[in-house]
């Protein structure tokens, strides 16, 4: 299909375009591109390398579809619908799965929240007359873990119940902000902490979420776990050095003086040296003036690092 036409042109505000990253979905693409066009003046997708009839399908429903050579992840999908965003300049830009687990009834929802002056706005499993009720412990665990590290990653301007859901909407004041993704999961929450860090408006609404579908994962929940948990935590090391290196390097530096102030106290008292204390105390002092050099390092780079990108 021709991607160098001007499908927003003369669309009154608001004009709305929708992004679907979408590996091997022939199942669900075709129905879920035609039931958001009922919404959206404009649906991409992003079909990263599947291996079946994924672009035929959508493109068969009157989507744009971007067809990657190699696979490059959910993050690296994301990306390249949010370059398409940039392209084609809707004012509200909206991302959702390909699994079907997602409503594309509820796009209207997301449309009247960000006309009230959003710049994102997520949708969450755990609010509205239907919260929690269907989601899996494993998965109600898993989100609130991750909900709390993102919140720290962000200084607290991520104040929302699910940060890991994918139905999402984006202003056109943050779709351009975003330039890089991490590649994998890991981008789901890379791109809040990225808005966050340039001052972006958060908001939310109740969505449902459906778990009675077959292959809405293509990982299993412990794997998924694991890599979001570790994503989380590169971020936090990477754009949050202080907090993370910083602070408790801080506080190892004060337990390891005050071993060393009772080592001290120990031999003006008895006269003896308490070799235990002694080496415990020297063990923190070291452990926390590591830590805390660790911190102003990684500090350094991180700022170097944002000044080169907002330069850029």
């Amino acid at each position: 299909m021709n991607q160098d036409h001007k499908p927003l042109a003369g669309i009154k505000y608001p004009s709305v375009m929708v992004g679907i990253p979408a590996y091997n979905e022939e199942q669900n693409i075709g129905w879920l591109v035609a039931a958001a066009k009922v919404s959206a003046d404009l649906v991409v997708v992003a079909n990263d390398a599947s291996t079946d009839n994924t672009a035929k399908n959508a493109e068969d429903e009157g989507a744009i579809v971007v067809t990657h050579k190699i696979n490059k992840g959910y993050g690296g999908a994301c990306l390249t619908l949010f370059q398409m965003a940039q392209k084609y300049q809707p004012d509200i830009f909206i991302t959702m799965d390909a699994d079907g687990q997602h409503d594309p009834d509820d796009i209207p929802r997301f449309i009247q929240k960000m006309v009230e002056g959003y710049d994102v706005v997520i949708g969450s499993r755990f609010l509205g007359s239907n919260k929690c009720e269907k989601i899996p412990l494993y998965r109600k665990f898993g989100i609130m873990t991750i909900d709390r590290a993102t919140n720290i990653a962000s200084k607290g301007a991520v104040c929302i119940t699910d940060t890991l859901c994918g139905f999402r909407a984006f202003s056109k004041n943050a779709y351009l902000r975003i330039t890089r993704l991490n590649p994998s999961m890991h981008g789901s929450f890379d791109m809040l902490v990225q808005l966050a860090d340039a001052g972006m408006k958060f908001g939310e609404i109740p969505v449902v979420v459906r778990y009675d579908l077959e292959s809405t994962s293509k990982d299993g929940p412990i794997h998924m776990g694991l890599e979001l948990i570790w994503g989380v935590l590169q971020v936090i090391v990477t754009k949050r050095p202080l907090l993370f290196f910083g602070v408790p390097g801080v506080v190892i530096l004060v337990i390891g003086a005050v071993l060393a102030v009772m080592a001290l106290e120990t031999v003006a008292k008895m006269g003896i040296w308490p070799t235990t204390l002694t080496l415990l105390a020297a063990m923190m002092l070291m452990t926390g003036m590591l830590l805390c050099t660790t911190s102003m390092i990684l500090f350094a780079m991180s700022q170097m690092i944002n000044t080169i990108n907002n330069r850029g």
